[in-house]
């Protein structure tokens, strides 16, 4: 009997329809908030190419059409071109760097003429298929420093290049690429090590210059050091199999800071912070000769915790008040409360929760806005475009929304785990980490729960670049998927 031809007989007919219900569903919503958050009552026709509402028609024409060929597309393209897809994105991206064209402070995109292209968008699917394929090659092992390096270059030279094109909002979303490397067996304790960078970023910052009682001891210093030894201590127990040692070590270090603490409030007031800090190196000096006496390897990495976090708390201030750009430092000090500058850096956000809370329960309608027809919030079509939401479908027009967006990161990770090859699951863990990352920061920051970076709203953010780099994203997978079953001779 002849071997079956390496073909997929009816590729539409292997599709995930489900997916693409939810990409359709997505662009009509995104079109009707368009409309809303960019029509005047002196407007023309919505379908005018005059208007914003008219040209995004243009985009989601496009973008179907672009879906279609790369569905048409053999799956294996996809894996043979990774590197050079990778290699020529890159490329462009460096040369976006020296762009003479800056657009609202940012060198990021690329005019050829009427068209305005942002290449950081289409990166994203590029560095996806390169970390889809390098996690791929032969003996792969995330453990191994040699492989989990030359994977995390591959995701920071897109970033670094972004980064140089002043546009620091999308190079955070390559961040996203950590979740992937968690489901492809990367250790706990990396993700959550970062998951306490933060903690003690946001606790830090937020409370450094709030006195504990009549101490003259910094609330945020007080409770970050505190957390680093808890944190460290706990670490024993969970790496180190050692309960008894663990409890210990939390038994002695909170102890001596109580003592300290009530030595401060009723004899002489002092800074506690001082004694934190030797208990941090008893710590430290205690895992590191445990590490010693046992031939425990896992001591050494708990004390390089315990030293990097004292560490990056104390460079967490430098950063941000002389690292960080003046408008950045300004939207972090807003979002931690620090001030409120409703006029200046806060007033998008003030702005986007007024229209927001306007909606109410159901909202005021299609083209019904007040606050988006006059124009109050800023970038209300692109960055902002969820308040256009909230203002005219209300509470449940937003949840709905969310739904959606919510059943597609389902579908996503059914899809990526269904894949029988290692290439189409890592790249399926890309593609909807992306999308998470990109809902869960926009939206909180139009609630104002999360920083302004200036990332678009999946499919619903005015412009072709965003749409057609998602569309890319979205259906180079659902053809990876399409030939999950194909017969390879």
């Amino acid at each position: 009997m002849a071997p079956q031809k390496d073909k997929q007989p009816g590729v539409l007919r292997s599709l995930d329809y489900w997916t693409i219900l939810l990409y359709l569903l997505l662009l009509a919503g995104g079109w009707m908030s368009v409309c809303g958050a960019s029509f005047d009552y002196g407007d023309p026709d919505l379908l005018s190419l005059s208007t914003r509402s008219g040209m995004q028609i243009v985009w989601i024409g496009t973008s179907i059409v672009l879906g279609f060929i790369l569905l048409m597309l053999d799956d294996r393209f996809y894996d043979m071109f990774a590197y050079i897809v990778y290699g020529l994105l890159l490329l462009l991206l460096f040369a976006t760097i020296f762009n003479t064209h800056t657009i609202k402070g940012s060198r990021s995109w690329l005019v050829l003429g009427p068209v305005r292209l942002q290449p950081a968008e289409f990166a994203k699917f590029a560095t996806a298929l390169a970390v889809a394929k390098f996690m791929t090659i032969y003996n792969y092992d995330i453990h191994k420093w040699k492989h989990f390096g030359i994977t995390l270059a591959i995701i920071l030279l897109p970033m670094l290049f972004i980064v140089l094109q002043r546009e620091t909002g999308s190079a955070l979303v390559y961040l996203a690429f950590f979740l992937v490397f968690y489901r492809e067996g990367m250790p706990g304790s990396i993700l959550f090590t970062a998951v306490a960078m933060v903690i003690y970023f946001v606790i830090g910052i937020r409370f450094a210059e709030v006195p504990l009682g009549a101490t003259p001891t910094s609330v945020g210093k007080f409770t970050v050091l505190l957390l680093i030894q808890i944190f460290s201590a706990s670490m024993v127990w969970v790496y180190c199999r050692d309960r008894r040692d663990s409890l210990r070590l939390i038994a002695f270090c909170v102890g001596i800071t109580i003592l300290a603490l009530l030595f401060s409030f009723f004899v002489i007031p002092f800074d506690i912070v001082w004694v934190q800090l030797v208990l941090a190196a008893l710590l430290i000096g205690y895992l590191l000769w445990q590490g010693l006496g046992t031939r425990i390897r896992n001591y050494y990495w708990i004390a390089l915790f315990a030293l990097g976090s004292m560490i990056f708390f104390n460079l967490a201030d430098y950063g941000l008040n002389h690292v960080l750009q003046d408008h950045q430092r300004n939207r972090i000090n807003v979002l931690l409360g620090l001030k409120q500058d409703l006029k200046g850096a806060g007033y998008n956000v003030h702005q986007s929760e007024i229209a927001i809370g306007s909606g109410g329960l159901e909202g005021k309608g299609f083209l019904n806005g007040t606050q988006t027809k006059l124009k109050y919030v800023p970038e209300q079509d692109t960055d902002f475009i969820f308040c256009t939401v909230g203002e005219e479908e209300g509470f449940i027009g937003s949840a709905g929304v969310l739904v959606l967006f919510w059943l597609l990161i389902l579908r996503l990770i059914h899809l990526a785990e269904r894949q029988p090859y290692r290439f189409g699951r890592v790249y399926g863990y890309c593609v909807l980490s992306i999308f998470l990352f990109h809902v869960f920061i926009n939206v909180g920051m139009v609630l104002g729960l999360t920083p302004v970076i200036g990332i678009p709203l999946p499919f619903f953010s005015y412009g072709g670049s965003s749409l057609w780099g998602f569309t890319f994203l979205l259906f180079i997978f659902l053809r990876i998927d399409a030939g999950r079953n194909l017969v390879r001779s």
